[in-house]
């Protein structure tokens, strides 16, 4: 515009000028303003729609890929604390069913009359959001008659909670490793439970279209409906593999004592050979009713394995099976699981057999393969043994050194 006219119409319009000083001054400041609050609302847009989509969860993606993950966790059941909390009779002690490292359990009953078990995450639980987001993953991607079935999960401010099938015969330790109740599990049934598991592992190991080491295999984790049948549960130390992966290594080793594989214990390397390992402890547990742990002879410095391990030598296989079953065992089923109880704990992973190996071997009657010495064998006057300076009953992590 020509000076001329501006000047004209400055002399002709004595308030244009200011008018213009304001509307220099205005929109700038206007155009920020509109810009923060795009800025603002598009953040909390997004915000919203992580919450909604992961309910509040806080992601920990180490050895995760969340764009799967996220497709699945839609997929889950989501309930309120206030559903919960009216099925479990706001967390009633008498609807406590036990506790362990994750944290308390709780029976409950939902409105439709559905029986469900609430895993209630401690507060001053060594496990947390990676254990608790890791088992909500897993289970949403499993499905086998042998895993526990997760009904959903709830996440409300700090609480993380799962939602399991109720099982109303409980663990397998608590009926196993009392003197009283273990009398309700006769050969029969202590049988299909170590094929049940067997096939459950060979599920996860090799049948699944993920490959998960469940790095916690122990009696406690083997939940038991109302038939006995059972089923793999509590996933949150669970690691997948991929593709042609067959072993991994850790400086952070988790599990639990008497469980744990030596090359995992020692070395931090884990693969599905350590859940064989902790597969055969168990099937030793499940004969004898003894637990590893805690197992002492009164004449010999021997665990569970040992003692099973000397037995084998010396031809006497059913000295190790509990008394409880004399009425009811079936002598060549016997023998056969002490046998590939023992075949499992081998102290060198490539001398273990696999999951499906394993699974062939119980259902069939051919000629199996000789033993060696197990891991952790304890002698005495020996150095050549494996110890741990403390026992506990809970989930244990262990720092490898370097």
């Amino acid at each position: 515009m020509p000076a001329s006219l501006i000047k004209g119409l400055t002399v002709s319009q004595p308030g244009f000028n200011r008018k213009i000083e304001i509307l220099i001054i205005v929109l700038p400041t206007l155009v920020v303003l509109m810009g923060l609050s795009v800025a603002v609302y598009a953040f909390s847009m997004k915000k919203k729609r992580s919450y909604i989509k992961g309910r509040g969860r806080r992601v920990h993606s180490t050895d995760r890929h969340n764009s799967d993950v996220e497709k699945e966790d839609l997929e889950m059941n989501f309930f309120s604390l206030s559903i919960i909390t009216k099925a479990t009779n706001n967390f009633s002690i008498n609807n406590k069913l036990g506790e362990g490292g994750f944290g308390p359990v709780y029976k409950g009953v939902l409105e439709t009359g559905q029986e469900i078990a609430v895993k209630q995450l401690s507060r001053t639980s060594e496990q947390g959001y990676d254990e608790f987001y890791n088992e909500v993953v897993c289970v949403a991607k499993l499905q086998h008659r042998n895993l526990v079935k997760l009904v959903g999960y709830c996440m409300d401010g700090d609480e993380r909670i799962l939602i399991y099938e109720y099982m109303s015969n409980k663990s397998l330790d608590l009926l196993l490793f009392d003197e009283t109740k273990s009398c309700m599990l006769d050969w029969p049934q202590r049988f299909c439970i170590i094929n049940g598991i067997a096939r459950g592992m060979l599920y996860l190991h090799q049948d699944s279209r993920l490959r998960i080491i469940h790095r916690d295999l122990k009696a406690a984790n083997i939940l038991l409906d109302h038939d006995m049948n059972p089923k793999i549960s509590d996933f949150g130390l669970a690691r997948e593999f991929e593709g042609n992966q067959i072993t991994a290594k850790t400086k952070k080793v988790v599990g639990t004592y008497g469980y744990i594989s030596p090359e995992y214990a020692l070395h931090g390397r884990f693969s599905v050979k350590s859940d064989v390992f902790s597969f055969g402890v168990l099937v030793l547990e499940i004969v004898s009713g003894k637990k590893n742990r805690e197992f002492s002879h009164e004449d010999l410095n021997d665990n569970l394995l040992g003692h099973a391990w000397r037995l084998y030598t010396e031809g006497k296989y059913l000295e190790l099976m509990s008394p409880s079953l004399h009425n009811s065992c079936i002598i060549s089923e016997v023998k056969r699981s002490i046998h590939v109880g023992l075949l499992c704990v081998q102290n060198h992973a490539q001398d273990r057999p696999t999951m499906s190996s394993v699974v062939m071997m119980l259902g069939g009657d051919g000629s199996l393969p000789p033993p060696r010495q197990p891991a952790f064998f304890a002698e005495e006057g020996s150095r050549k043994h494996y110890t741990f300076s403390k026992v506990d009953e809970a989930t244990i992590t262990l720092l490898v050194p370097r």
